[in-house]
């Protein structure tokens, strides 16, 4: 076996003649069985007269008999990893000599891990203070708050516009239209814009305006351009936040009081920004463990990796409901440009099987059962039916793996040197 580059082999294979001529003999016995010739009835027309009419497709039967089987042969006889299809060149047949070719491949490269138990990272638990707190019960008392109705007047700042909007102009495609949306007035989330020109307006009247849209906005179709809008006030409403107190507490959940519900906020938000910081340190090690290995990545795998990532842009393209060839772009360049994060993805995935087959991290069958109950209820599916169909898809296998993946995560953190 010869290496040609990084993960790619070439290996050059004979067939000796006796199992080349052997193949050809029983292939063309099989295709005499079946061949239908003028003047001779079937199955009876010489062996020689169908190896001259059948001539190509024999030959092609052989090669597609013998050459994967001796390849395979040889590859178990070496013990190689082999990604991907192989590459068949060089191929030499012809009558009374050994079949000759040459298989070009990649297999997977063998990993020396160096040392992955003591990696540096910088990590301290959170801290949740009182003005963090009083942040949160705000937001859900924004969650829970109650917009009544008022009288028709004048859209004043504080207020909540009950608005149809339709664009005009600065959008392709199909207009951008809200048969019903609220906005508050003088809103920190509401654009200057809507806030300047609904304000004075009572329900019933109407305007129309320019919206400046920023380049980092969102939604990529509105994203850096101006839209103008027709608007429509179709009501007022006033916000009005519930009392905090008891009652707010025991409304909210299993809560006896507002200090309950206080303590079991301070502690999901606790636990949040310490899987959040978490997450960030276990990247970080990953970067580090990438940076101090150095080994060659199959081609195959990168490939797999850009595709994984030119679909989930698509993806998310399709949800906005974006057509990618309205924006013309270059995937090739796209692919190219994905091209550093994926090798530094394959690697680090690669390095985690490593590491688990080193320290013997599996998933056990409760593990991967409690994840598809979990989705069972995420997604309100019978779990039996849910599990059928995971086992059918492969799901069931990347949902191990993902457990897998997690836990060999979370044992380089255990291990990890946390710094302030």
């Amino acid at each position: 076996m010869a290496v040609i580059e990084g993960c790619r082999h070439s290996l050059e294979i004979a067939i000796p003649v006796e199992e080349v001529e052997g193949e050809t003999s029983r292939i063309t016995a099989d295709v005499q069985k079946r061949a239908r010739l003028p003047g001779f009835r079937p199955g009876k027309a010489p062996a020689t007269l169908i190896r001259k009419q059948f001539g190509g497709d024999i030959r092609q039967k052989v090669l597609e008999s013998l050459i994967p089987k001796y390849l395979q042969r040889q590859f178990e006889a070496e013990n190689l990893n082999v990604v991907g299809t192989p590459d068949i060149k060089d191929v030499h047949f012809q009558v009374g000599e050994p079949l000759r070719f040459k298989a070009e491949f990649e297999v997977v490269p063998e990993i020396e891990l160096k040392d992955y138990k003591d990696v540096e990272v910088p990590y301290h638990d959170p801290e949740v203070t009182d003005e963090d707190l009083g942040k949160r019960i705000e937001e859900i008392r924004e969650q829970k708050a109650n917009y009544a109705n008022i009288d028709p007047r004048p859209l004043e700042n504080g207020d909540h516009a009950v608005v149809a909007l339709v664009s005009v102009a600065g959008v392709e495609g199909e207009p951008v239209k809200q048969d019903e949306m609220v906005l508050e007035i003088g809103g920190a989330d509401t654009f200057e814009a809507f806030s300047d020109n609904l304000r004075g307006l009572s329900p019933g009247e109407e305007n129309e305006f320019d919206v400046p849209y920023p380049a980092d906005y969102g939604a990529p179709r509105l994203a850096g351009k101006t839209v103008r809008f027709h608007a429509t006030v179709k009501g007022v409403r006033k916000k009005e936040l519930p009392e905090l107190n008891d009652e707010f507490a025991q409304d909210l959940g299993d809560y006896r009081n507002l200090e309950e519900l206080r303590e079991a906020v301070r502690k999901a938000l606790f636990a949040q920004r310490q899987h959040e910081a978490q997450q960030e340190a276990k990247n970080q090690i990953m970067d580090r463990l990438v940076d101090r290995h150095e080994f060659p990545v199959p081609a195959a795998y990168i490939d797999r990796q850009i595709r994984n990532r030119v679909e989930q842009t698509l993806r998310t393209m399709a949800s906005e409901a974006i057509d990618p060839r309205s924006l013309q772009l270059d995937w090739e360049k796209v692919k190219e440009s994905q091209r550093d994060k994926a090798v530094r993805e394959v690697k680090a995935s690669m390095l985690l099987s490593k590491i688990a087959e080193r320290e013997a991290i599996g998933v056990t069958r409760d593990e991967v059962d409690r994840e598809v109950e979990r989705l069972a209820r995420q997604q309100r599916e019978p779990v039996a039916a849910l599990h059928l169909r995971f086992e059918k898809d492969g799901t069931l296998g990347r949902i191990a793996s993902h457990i897998q993946t997690e836990k060999t995560l979370t044992f380089l953190f255990e291990h990890a040197r946390k710094t302030a």
